[in-house]
């Protein structure tokens, strides 16, 4: 997960947080949500199989295969936080002559803060090719489930987050997350659930140049 690390910080900046600003009298309000933002890191949507497995030629590549269509469904009601995370793949293949299946790992994880990975689980989803076909196509889905005390912020922390401003008080303009314990205590209660193809580290670094 080492070269992931950059992305996953841009993902999660937002995570945890489902955002709509109205502007009302005091200021701008918004909404948090203690379920997890769902996305697929980048670099880590496709995966492309050669053969030979060295070669790295246009001409040697054997399947090439997309993650896409991810969907989240989160269930916030109790203790505990379940979001479920459900995608398809699309792949195609070089040669069609024979009926073939092709089975692919992903990786499932939560990350925390925007940065630490707390959880992470490895599945695996099956293409099956016709005869006489180049494409195939299937779907997955993954499950991870957080604590919601977890994903709660203190109580001192959301006052100080909704506590009115008014014009003229010396404060007005100081935005509370520029304090940093406000902002790192926002930070360990927003989460991301994470879904992509597993690569190998030369796989991440053919997706990162090509």
């Amino acid at each position: 997960m080492k070269l992931r690390t950059a992305s996953l910080i841009a993902l999660v900046l937002l995570a945890g947080c489902t955002r709509k600003g109205n502007i009302e009298a005091g200021g701008i309000y918004t909404v948090r949500s203690a379920c997890p933002q769902v996305a697929i890191p980048a670099a880590t949507g496709d995966i492309t199989l050669f053969d030979p497995a060295t070669s790295r030629d246009s001409s040697a590549i054997d399947v090439e295969a997309t993650m896409t269509n991810v969907r989240d469904n989160c269930q916030d009601s109790g203790s505990e936080i379940v979001s479920t995370a459900t995608f398809d793949v699309v792949a195609t293949r070089r040669n069609p002559t024979e009926a073939r299946q092709v089975v692919l790992p992903f990786f499932d994880v939560v990350v925390q803060g925007g940065q630490n990975v707390v959880a992470k689980r490895v599945g695996q989803v099956a293409l099956s090719f016709p005869a006489g076909s180049i494409k195939a196509q299937t779907s997955g889905q993954a499950t991870v489930r957080i604590s919601r005390a977890a994903a709660t912020l203190p109580e001192n922390v959301r006052q100080i987050l909704t506590r009115q401003r008014n014009v003229g008080d010396p404060d007005a303009a100081v935005d509370p997350m520029s304090d940093p314990a406000v902002r790192a205590a926002v930070a360990n209660a927003s989460f991301a659930h994470l879904v992509g193809f597993e690569l190998s580290q030369d796989q991440l670094k053919y997706n990162a140049t090509r």
